[in-house]
């Protein structure tokens, strides 16, 4: 069991944590959630032994350990490959191991040199020196066995593959491999110690969707205790069964996930409003009477009793952190209907070759999530597509009246550091109001005095945070994000979310972030080694018709990967026997097998054309629906609220599943028509 007791942390005067407490009980899996800068990874550190806290203490029952990955700042051997740096997670085996080979060595040599004297007891027993040495080495390999020395090999291999390494990259060197991948390290390394109470500090940050999916699982199947901090939702969802919520100083202990904590948190939010609400239509009531009635002599006595009342009350005050915060775009002007488009792109870094012949192209409206594994190129296309990196071969044409708006991590370098945060947003063409500029400044967790704090102070986190809002002034009518919620809160994720649905110009997204992305994409862009497909859905889609082709093709499948590459299929040559047809009942047999493919296509491309009609229409009742919710005014009236909120889900759900029949349908017709083909030329 592990037990905090009373945790008390101050800043200055600021009580971070204030006599925190709760007990967490072995095999609980628990997110640790709050807005940024409340103290969840402080809180962390303290448990890990990391920090030490003003007041308070940690209890840890019996035999149980304690593992703990920061955000960042792990610091591997250099020394060492990715497979010994991992390897150390098992310091113990390495130890029996060594002490393994030492005994062999001095049993072998017993054996050899019997004459020689040495190894022998204090009574001079040799065979007395040779038992005890023999009853060590079995003691050793016993312990071997206990602790999976003989599975250790592929256990490690397991877990670093599951989080993304190839075979070949487990005999390179730590040094040749960035932040994010030496955090991964980390994690297996943890991951295969198994302690009893895992500690997780934003373990997401540097996954893509498959690791992070199959990190999922590994999470689901963990022996131990869970204690996560993250901002990613759906990983929470997944993973936790427990929330504790740390805010201005306090710990509140939800029996839920993630989604349950909200829903009960809005639910508090609600009834703290209306009791808000009362009390200050009692309070001004109060103050009423007393401004009546102050000077007349028969009230006196009840007039000071109604003072004394409002001494005594305690004001309710609803947070300003909780307070609805939202911004829109301005409305995007009409690109073309190509926004973009890539023709043969070739893209090399000296022998590496990371696309060749790539065609894509981009249309007016669509909103694209773009996911693949880490090093298949996300950053490179994206790069190429906003028009920092240029391609090596073939053209990227960019589409009439095209605005393109580009974030990415690295823009955070280009803010200058002498200029408070308000300066830089100051900096931005347009004329902008400093309410609207800290407004959106707000949005983004620079609440108050925070907008003159100078760049040079703030964190990695908020200077991209910065450089976020600044993008979002003027954003143009395409926008290409790498990666923007990594340093974002849950709040702030939903305003840019909300945002971003309503927009209404082209978006592209990399991002592994699965309940940010779906209520906003219509398209998933695939990127694997050397190629790209699209899948007409969102992100969730793309993952559940991947894990269908897994089960339908086995494990020489690689999901989602595009054939086009292949040999096309070529069909049997006549032999010198088979009898040849004349001109005409060659084109006889051919309209035959035309209207045979007519007869089973036609009712099928029907059936996508009235598929086409659902979508648009459930796509433009979505797109309204979510147009009013965006107004305050739709909560009023509850009625409505909860039967257009029905309508909603009910639109996601059948759009969901009409997307999933187009393809299926659409994949049917193209292997009809594919068959056919070989048929005619049969």
């Amino acid at each position: 069991m592990l037990q905090l007791q009373n945790i008390q942390l101050y800043f200055g005067e600021r009580a971070l944590l204030r006599d925190a407490s709760f007990i967490v009980n072995p095999g609980e899996r628990v997110a640790l959630t709050g807005p940024n800068g409340a103290g969840k990874s402080t809180l962390l550190r303290i448990i890990a032994g990391e920090q030490e806290a003003d007041a308070g203490a940690i209890h840890l029952s019996g035999t149980s350990t304690i593992g703990y990955l920061p955000q960042d700042g792990v610091d591997p051997d250099p020394g060492l490959t990715v497979f010994e740096e991992t390897e150390r997670a098992f310091q113990e085996i390495l130890d029996l191991r060594q002490r393994e080979e030492q005994l062999r060595a001095r049993l072998s040599k017993m054996g050899n040199d019997e004459s020689s004297g040495e190894d022998r007891d204090e009574d001079g027993d040799e065979d007395g020196a040779n038992d005890a040495l023999l009853n060590e080495y079995g003691m050793i390999q016993t312990k071997l066995e206990n602790a999976g020395h003989y599975t250790l090999q592929s256990d490690i291999e397991r877990v670093l593959s599951g989080l993304g390494f190839r075979p070949s990259d487990l005999t390179r060197s730590t040094t040749e491999f960035s932040g994010g991948w030496l955090m991964r390290i980390a994690l297996a390394k943890l991951l295969l110690r198994r302690p009893t109470y895992l500690l997780l500090d934003e373990p997401t940050n540097h996954l893509d969707i498959e690791s992070l999916q199959w990190l999922e699982s590994f999470m689901k199947t963990y022996d131990g205790a869970l204690i996560i901090v993250s901002h990613d939702k759906a990983f929470l969802n997944s993973v936790t069964t427990r929330t504790l919520h740390v805010k201005h100083g306090d710990i509140r202990d939800y029996a839920g996930n993630y989604s349950f904590f909200e829903r009960k948190a809005a639910e508090e939010r609600e009834l703290l409003l209306k009791k808000a609400e009362n009390q200050k239509k009692e309070l001004e009531e109060t103050r009423r009477f007393i401004e009546r009635f102050r000077y007349k002599a028969t009230k006196a006595k009840q007039v000071q009793s109604r003072i004394r009342q409002l001494e005594k009350i305690e004001e309710i005050r609803v947070d300003e952190e909780t307070a609805e915060l939202s911004f829109q775009f301005p409305a995007a002007e009409r690109s073309g209907r190509v926004v973009l488009e890539l023709s043969s792109v070739t893209k090399r870094y000296g022998n590496l070759t990371v696309f060749e012949n790539l065609d894509l192209a981009f249309e007016r409206g669509d909103k694209i999530a773009v996911v693949g594994p880490n090093g298949a190129g996300k950053s490179t296309l994206i790069q190429i597509l906003a028009g920092v990196l240029p391609v090596t071969g073939g053209t990227c044409t960019l589409g009439h009246n095209v605005i393109p708006g580009y974030f990415a991590q690295h823009q955070a370098e280009e803010l200058d550091p002498k200029k408070t945060a308000l300066e830089e947003m100051q900096s931005v063409p347009g004329g902008h109001s400093d309410t609207r500029l800290r407004t959106l400044l707000g949005c983004f967790l620079f609440a108050g005095d925070d907008v003159f704090k100078p760049v040079k102070v703030l964190s990695g986190g908020e200077r991209s945070r910065l450089a976020l809002a600044k993008m979002l002034l003027n954003p143009g009518n395409f926008l290409i994000f790498d990666e923007p919620t990594n340093h974002l809160d849950m709040q702030s994720k939903a305003i840019l979310r909300q945002a971003l649905q309503q927009f209404d110009g082209t978006l592209l997204i990399v991002s592994h972030d699965r309940d940010f992305l779906d209520p906003i994409v219509n398209k998933t862009l695939e990127i694997q080694p050397g190629h790209a497909r699209y899948w007409l859905g969102d992100v969730s889609y793309y993952l559940r018709k991947k894990q269908e082709m897994d089960q339908q093709t086995g494990d020489s499948h690689q999901p989602g990967h595009s054939n086009h590459n292949s040999a096309p299929h070529q069909p049997d040559k006549p032999s010198a026997t088979q009898p040849t047809l004349s001109r005409k009942e060659e084109r006889r047999l051919r309209a035959e097998k035309r209207a045979l493919l007519s007869e089973k296509i036609n009712p099928l491309k029907k059936r996508l054309e009235e598929l086409e009609n659902a979508i648009s229409n459930a796509e433009e009742r979505k797109q309204t629906i979510e147009t009013d919710m965006a107004d305050p005014s739709f909560y009023e009236n509850g009625d409505r609220v909860k039967q257009v909120s029905l309508e909603y889900e009910s639109l996601k759900q059948a759009l969901a599943e009409n997307l999933r029949k187009w393809e299926e349908i659409a994949g049917r017709i193209e292997f009809l028509e594919e068959e056919a083909d070989r048929q005619l030329q049969s």
